[in-house]
Order: C-alpha cells, then sequence, then structure tokens
C-alpha cells in the first residue's frame, strides 16, 4: 500500500510486575508493535513445582504477563534463560561472596542475563528497540549521541542498576517510565483493572526466596562455612566468625558476641580468613579504588574532576575527585566522609542526572591485620 509506513517493532521485557504492564499499556499507545518476552530466570512458574504463590514472588509472574499480554492484544512468549542467569548471576553471587566482598546481583543480571537476553530476541524477531520497566531514561546531546540519566522519580531512580549496559545499545533502548512517579504508575495499573493489590513488590533478591543470603549460602555453597577469627583494629582477637561469607561492612546484627561495646564490621580479610571489627566511628572512609569499569563519558571524568558518587542503590550521591590510575582503574576521593564501603559493590559516577558510567569497588591496598593476642571468646558447638 503506498505511504503505509510500518509501526516501529519493540521486544518488551515483562516480568509480570507493575511497572513492565503499565510500559506495555504506554507503548501500545504510542504506536508500537509490542513484543512481550517473559525471561525465566529462576524457579518454574507452574502451580505443581512453584514454592510460592506466583503474588508472593519477586519476579517472573508469568501468569500476570500473559493477562496483560491478552488485556493489551499484545503477543507474548516465555523464554526460559534459568542457565545462563545461574551462571552470570548465581555462581557470581555465591563466589562474591566466598571471596570477601559483597556482590550486587541485580547489576551483573542486566548486565549479563536480561539485557543480553532481550536484545538477541530482538535481533531474532527483527525489532527496532528494546524496552524494560526501569526507571530511568535515554536523552540525547545536541549532537544526537544517546546517554543514560535518572528517572523522573528520584525515590525509585534506578540507573544505578543499568550503569553496566553497553553504550553501544543505549540508542536502541526505551525506557516508557522514564517521566513517570510511581505513584502514577500505580494508578495506570488500577484503571487497567489490574489487581493491584497482588502485585506486590518484593525487595528481596530473586532467587533468595527463604530467610536472608545466609541461609542460601549455607545450602548452595556448604563451604562457606569455614570459621576463623574476629579481630579489633590492633589485632586482638574477640572471637570466631562463621565464615567471612557471611559479615559484609557496616553490619552489626548477627556477630555473637558480647565486647561490652556496639562492635561493627569494619572489613573482611579473605586472605587469612579473618573478619576485622570496631566502633562505628571507625566505618568511615576517604577514598577507595574502582575497577572493572564500563564507562559513558570519559570527557567528564578526566583525572581531577569532581563528580557526584553513588556506592549503594539507596544512598544519595555524594562529591568525589577521581583520578586514573591506569586504563582499567579510577582512585576515588570523597569530598567528605562516607560510610561502610563495600568491595564488590558498585560506585556509579553522575554529573546531575547524567551517568557517566561505573564499576566495582575493590578491597582494601591497606596492610593485613593480623591476629595476635588470647582468644577471648569462641563459638557455640552448635554454630560450629
Amino acid at each position: 500500500m503506498s505511504g503505509f509506513k510500518q509501526a516501529p517493532r519493540v521486544v518488551l521485557g515483562m516480568s509480570g510486575g507493575v511497572d513492565s504492564s503499565v510500559a506495555a499499556k504506554f507503548l501500545c499507545e504510542r504506536g508500537y508493535e509490542v513484543l512481550g518476552v517473559t525471561l525465566k530466570v529462576w524457579e518454574a512458574e507452574d502451580e505443581h513445582t512453584t514454592s510460592k504463590r506466583w503474588q508472593e514472588r519477586g519476579c517472573c509472574k508469568v501468569g500476570m504477563a500473559k493477562h496483560v499480554a491478552n488485556l493489551l492484544n499484545i503477543s507474548h512468549q516465555v523464554v526460559d534463560i534459568r542457565e545462563t542467569f545461574e551462571k552470570g548471576v548465581i555462581e557470581d553471587f555465591i563466589n562474591g561472596y566466598l571471596k570477601g566482598t559483597t556482590p550486587n546481583p541485580c547489576v551483573r543480571c542486566n548486565e549479563r542475563v536480561k539485557f543480553g537476553s532481550l536484545f538477541k530476541i530482538a535481533e531474532e524477531l527483527g525489532a527496532d528497540y528494546v524496552a524494560t520497566g526501569h526507571y530511568a531514561q535515554i536523552s540525547r546531546t545536541s549532537s544526537g549521541r544517546p546517554f543514560l540519566a535518572q528517572g523522573r522519580d528520584s525515590k525509585k531512580d534506578q540507573s544505578y542498576f543499568l550503569y553496566r549496559i553497553p553504550p553501544s545499545w543505549l540508542d536502541k533502548m526505551l525506557f516508557p517510565l522514564s517521566e513517570m512517579e510511581k505513584t502514577e504508575v500505580w494508578r495506570e495499573a488500577e484503571a487497567m483493572g489490574l489487581p493491584v493489590e497482588e502485585l506486590k513488590e518484593s525487595q528481596e533478591i530473586c532467587f533468595v526466596s527463604e530467610g536472608d543470603y545466609r541461609q542460601f549460602l549455607k545450602a548452595n555453597a556448604p563451604e562457606a562455612i569455614k570459621p576463623g577469627l574476629f579481630v579489633d583494629g590492633e589485632g586482638r582477637e574477640l572471637g570466631e566468625h562463621e565464615g567471612i561469607a557471611f559479615y559484609t561492612p557496616g553490619q552489626r546484627k548477627g556477630l555473637g558476641l558480647a565486647t561490652g561495646e556496639r562492635m561493627y564490621v569494619q572489613r573482611v580479610q579473605p586472605e587469612i580468613n579473618v573478619v576485622v571489627l570496631g566502633p562505628a566511628e571507625e566505618l568511615v572512609t576517604h577514598s577507595c579504588l574502582v575497577s572493572d569499569l564500563n564507562i559513558f563519558d570519559s570527557q567528564q571524568l578526566k583525572t581531577g574532576s569532581q563528580v557526584d558518587v553513588k556506592f549503594r542503590y539507596a544512598s544519595h550521591p555524594v562529591p568525589a575527585t577521581v583520578e586514573w590510575l591506569n586504563a582499567g582503574t579510577i582512585s576515588v576521593r570523597f569530598l567528605s566522609p562516607v560510610r561502610a564501603l563495600s568491595p564488590g559493590q558498585s560506585a556509579v559516577f553522575y554529573t546531575g542526572s547524567v551517568v557517566l558510567g561505573g564499576g566495582i569497588i575493590q578491597g582494601h591496598s591497606d596492610p593485613l591485620i593480623t591476629p595476635r593476642g588470647k582468644r577471648k571468646s569462641s563459638l557455640s558447638p552448635a554454630v560450629r
């Protein structure tokens, strides 16, 4: 037909949650041909095999995704990528803790699993774009170059989890909720007739379905149970820990010690299987090293540049200066001290709302604190 212009085709990641469901509605309203894809990354969504009802799950609510697809009259398929997820995310998660770091599985999942899978499917289906329900946005410079930026809802902004996306992908990415507040998204879901009371949002790691990550490690990596020593900053022995995998900087609960003062995990030393404890005031630091980088804009990350750094999803960005030590490592010096930095977590660099890139926080370069003195306490036989 003369003059006919085919609607742009977009592959939409549909988890079955409220965000991707509303994103599907918006894309349809904007004239896209939407191809819904649910990536099965963990437990099978089947009433005979799942350990929880779908509305209690944190991800992969296949039933809801299918319902929304039918409601909007769009195509939908389920793609099983559990093997990829296990290798790219779960093994990394376990190995990170075994090495005494604090991994971020959501960052790795977006990098290694979800977006890679969606882009592969988009190529197979001849789609023009890939979209998700993340709270972030793709903006463009005056010359048309795309860049990643924070979403409008600062409380829900998820750009921190997306900083490892290859720059070459940005041109083909859509975030339909970029200008939305979460409260607006809930109202849209209600207007669609979705059972919003069942669309619970989970703050848990999707594959840690019961208890916390420590129970998951004990069940899936029993070698994590490897007792060693708690020491203070002078190396004085304070007692025994259960295994370095179960402790992260800033942790106070679950230490099992009675020292007469509040003690916090200061650092984990996997080389000698030692966990260093100390008071709250010793948790602060003025600098860190960041490597395993993914950089969008190196021009604004030159040595001496001042940027804002976010080192936890829930933390506020803090001002810092950066120095390139080599092609793969940046030294970050905070203008004010920060508390409880965790090796293995991500440090993401911003200027205003624009994401410049980021990397993985590295461990201490300070000398090891070695145990000395008489052991003051020990774990009970039951804990051992």
